[in-house]
């Protein structure tokens, strides 16, 4: 499907409410305040589709002041991002660079989210991990206060070392279950021998023994998974620091294609892509690869000033002018 319509009228704003009524959450509003008009006091988003074979309905309502309430084929979620355990939808926005040429926590944030929609069933492990870690760093905290003994800080060392070390596994995982699409997706893309490699090793209960001094002066844990990097590059140039803005481009984009492609191979299933604004720093050879790679893959929404700007015929157009959408 392509969107198009002139800067301001509300491209962005259908892309949003498609990630927020499939989600959940904004992909890029920090508030539910700033979802909501001005001269409103709720919002809501209403979604009809079908999730491989079977029909679903989803529905957001969220107010400026409210907790998000969130139904799916008529029941009521405990809360709204519960929907992403039942759709799946995978977002490009010209922000989301930052997961090339961003800090590391970023690229570990991304990558913690691949991770939960290829592996469901170890989806909890970053957040029982982090969670480890923030009662290791509590212990941290009242052991060099005085208040609590080395005995006390054992258990959640030896919890961050086991947790630690799964999620480790899980993260190496699910970037070798990504790597051959992404690297595909990239040379189509013209980013010749790109490549992903997860940075960071395994922390051992010796380790954490021999860093004690360190941690306890700090009140933090220096050393896990909580710290690693994923390395993204092309041939011997780690993209973050030696690739140029159209390349960094390039490879956020083939990430979130490579994953649509996994996910669809792994569950029979395609996600809905959103892709926002992805044309306007492409090259004419670059939007023909990206418009080959996008055809026949699910439903894919990108967004453009112009049909002139995506060279090839898709399956449904639309034209947003301030406060409407109609059929091209």
């Amino acid at each position: 499907m392509l969107v198009t319509g002139p800067n301001g009228a509300g491209k962005t704003n259908l892309l949003e409410a498609l990630h927020v009524g499939t989600q959940g959450f904004s992909p890029r509003a920090r508030s539910d305040a700033q979802l909501v008009s001005f001269d409103a006091t709720e919002g809501r988003v209403r979604l009809r589709g079908t999730n491989g074979p079977a029909p679903f309905e989803s529905e957001i309502r969220l107010g400026p002041r409210d907790a998000r309430r969130a139904h799916y084929n008529g029941g009521v979620l405990r809360s709204a991002e519960q929907l992403r355990l039942e759709l799946r939808t995978l977002v490009f926005t010209p922000d989301r660079l930052a997961v090339v040429k961003g800090a590391p926590a970023t690229r570990r944030a991304y990558l913690d989210r691949t991770l939960a929609r290829l592996f469901p069933a170890r989806a909890s492990l970053p957040i029982e991990y982090a969670a480890a870690v923030g009662q290791r760093n509590a212990a941290l905290r009242r052991l060099a206060a005085g208040a609590s003994t080395p005995e006390a800080l054992t258990p959640w060392t030896e919890t961050v070392t086991a947790l630690g070390a799964a999620l480790v596994d899980a993260r190496r995982e699910t970037l070798g279950v990504l790597a051959p699409a992404f690297q595909s997706t990239s040379s189509r893309l013209g980013l010749e021998s790109a490549a992903l490699a997860y940075d960071g090793e395994k922390a051992s209960v010796a380790e954490y023994d021999e860093r004690l001094a360190k941690d306890l002066d700090r009140g933090l844990t220096g050393a896990g998974p909580h710290l690693h990097d994923v390395r993204v590059s092309a041939g011997d140039r780690e993209l973050r620091g030696y690739g140029s803005q159209g390349e960094q481009r390039v490879a956020v984009l083939a990430l979130v294609l490579a994953e649509a492609e996994t996910l669809a191979e792994r569950t029979g299933s395609p996600p809905l892509v959103l892709l926002d604004d992805v044309l306007s720093e492409l090259d004419e050879d670059r939007r023909r690869a990206l418009a080959s790679l996008v055809s026949h893959r699910g439903q894919v929404v990108v967004t453009a000033t112009s049909a002139t700007a995506f060279p090839g015929d898709p399956s449904q157009s639309l034209v947003v002018s301030l406060g409407e959408v109609r059929t091209a």
